[in-house]
């Protein structure tokens, strides 16, 4: 696993981009979501068969950095579940600035699973 990074408090170290590193990481940050990770990683390996191409594992690979990047992140992870709480407000405006600020925390997760 890499060294911490200055985004405040991390509940564990960004892990490398490895299946295995990316499966521990998980456990510790969100276990409930080891199924899916699992279900995703053996489609995104068919598809890399089928494709003969290393992209589908790529994909696979950053998402799930991505999302443990949200997930050990305590700060980005309540600003995930806020934002994504009101994507389906009543209100169009609320709605729009909920989907702005999950892009924005996509996007930041994204360049912090990337260094």
């Amino acid at each position: 696993m890499s060294t911490q990074s200055d985004h405040g408090h991390e509940l564990i170290p960004r892990p490398e981009h490895t299946p295995d590193a990316l499966r521990a990481a998980l456990a510790a940050v969100e276990p409930g979501r080891l199924e899916e990770m699992q279900a995703q990683k053996d489609e995104a390996f068919a598809k890399a068969v089928e494709w003969q191409s290393l992209s589908p594992v790529r994909s696979w690979v950053l998402t799930w950095a991505r999302n443990i990047e949200i997930a050990r992140r305590p700060d980005l992870a309540a600003r995930y579940a806020h934002a994504t709480s009101r994507l389906e407000h009543e209100d169009p405006v609320t709605a729009r600035e909920a989907l702005l600020e999950l892009s924005s925390i996509l996007d930041e997760a994204m360049k912090a699973a990337r260094e």
